[in-house]
C-alpha cells in the first residue's frame, strides 16, 4: 500500500515555486531545504513540525547536505559552497568551486566536503574536495555532467552519478585519486544513495529505471522500472526501502530491493525532491501543497 500522508508543513512563498535537494541533520533535528527560486535555505523543525526560518543569500541554491550539526549548501549561481552551523544557522565559511555546483557530500568527522560542478558553458565539469579545517582543496576533471554523490561508510571513497556517458564514477578519498568508471546499462544516471550494510548503491536513471549496483565491485545486480524520469533518491536503513521522487506526474516510487516489490504514492506535480528523516519520515517538497507533504515510512 502507498506511504501514508500524516501532515503538511507550510513554507512561505512555496506555492508554485522551485526547490531542490534538502537534508535532515540528526544532531539539530532540523531539515534544510534548497529554495532555488528564492535564493534561500528553508529550515524546518522536525520534532515540532513547523517552519523555523528562511535564510537568504544563497544564489541559485541547488542543494543542502548535513552531518553532525554541519550543513553544506551548493550555490549554483555563485560558483561556491557555504558551510552552515545547524544550531546557530550562521554561515561559517564559503569556498569557491567550479561553475554550477550540483551534487554534494559533507562528512563532519573527517572535516571533508565534496562538490560536483557542472561547469559554465564550455567549461569542463569538475569534482572538488575541501578540507573544512584547513580550507585547502583538490579537484579533478569529470567525463560528463555530474548529478548526485555519496560516500561509503568509512568515507574512503566517493560515488558520483554521471549523466552521459551514464556511469557511477568512483574516486578514493581524500585525494580524489584511483578513479574508476562503473558504466551502467541505463541511460542518464541521476539520483543516488547507498545501503552501507549490504554494500549496495541505488542509482535512479532518466530512462525510468532504478539500478542496484555493488558498492564493492560495481556489478549491477538488479534493474527495476519506475514511473518516470527521477530526481532525489533515498535509501532508508530503518525500513530497507528505496524512495525515488518523480516530479511528473508527481509521485514517490518505493521499491523494496529484497523482494522487488514496488508501490507508488501520489504527491503533487513538480514534487521532484524529498528529504528522508530516519527512521520513519519522508518529506516531499511540493509546490502544489505550498510546502512539505509529510509521509510515514513506518
Amino acid at each position: 500500500m502507498p506511504l501514508k500522508a500524516v501532515a503538511t508543513i507550510a513554507i512561505p512563498h512555496a506555492a508554485g515555486s522551485a526547490f531542490d535537494h534538502g537534508a535532515f541533520d540528526a544532531k539539530s533535528r532540523r531539515i534544510f531545504i534548497a529554495h532555488t527560486a528564492r535564493d534561500c535555505i528553508e529550515v524546518i523543525d522536525h520534532d515540532g513540525g513547523t517552519h523555523l526560518a528562511t535564510l537568504p543569500g544563497f544564489p541559485g541554491v541547488a542543494g543542502a547536505v548535513a552531518d553532525d550539526g554541519e550543513v553544506l549548501v551548493t550555490n549554483r549561481g555563485g560558483a561556491s559552497v557555504a558551510l552552515l552551523d545547524a544550531a546557530s544557522l550562521k554561515t561559517r565559511a564559503v569556498f569557491k568551486t567550479g561553475g554550477r555546483p550540483n551534487g554534494a557530500v559533507i562528512v563532519a568527522r573527517s572535516a571533508l566536503a565534496l562538490a560536483a560542478c557542472i561547469g559554465e558553458d564550455g567549461e569542463t565539469p569538475t569534482l572538488h574536495r575541501f578540507d573544512l579545517t584547513r580550507g585547502t582543496h583538490v579537484s579533478i576533471e569529470l567525463p560528463g555532467r555530474p548529478r548526485w554523490c555519496v560516500t561509503d561508510a568509512a568515507a574512503e571513497r566517493v560515488f558520483l552519478c554521471i549523466r552521459e556517458p551514464s556511469m557511477v564514477l568512483v574516486a578514493r578519498l581524500p585525494d580524489l585519486d584511483a578513479v574508476t568508471h562503473w558504466k551502467i546499462p541505463s541511460s542518464g544516471a541521476h539520483g543516488l544513495d547507498i545501503d552501507h550494510s549490504r554494500r549496495r548503491l541505488y542509482a535512479a536513471c532518466d530512462d525510468s529505471t532504478l539500478v542496484e549496483i555493488s558498492s564493492v565491485s560495481g556489478d549491477v545486480s538488479n534493474i527495476w522500472p519506475i514511473a518516470g524520469p527521477p530526481d532525489v533518491t533515498f535509501f532508508n536503513p530503518a525500513t530497507g526501502l528505496v524512495h525515488v521522487a518523480i516530479g511528473e506526474p508527481g509521485l514517490v516510487e518505493t521499491i523494496d530491493p529484497r523482494s522487488g516489490h514496488a508501490m507508488r504514492t501520489t504527491t503533487g506535480a513538480g514534487a521532484h525532491t524529498t528529504v528522508l528523516a530516519p527512521p520513519d519520515r519522508l518529506y516531499v517538497i511540493s509546490p502544489a501543497h505550498g510546502g512539505l507533504l509529510v509521509l510515514s515510512d513506518a
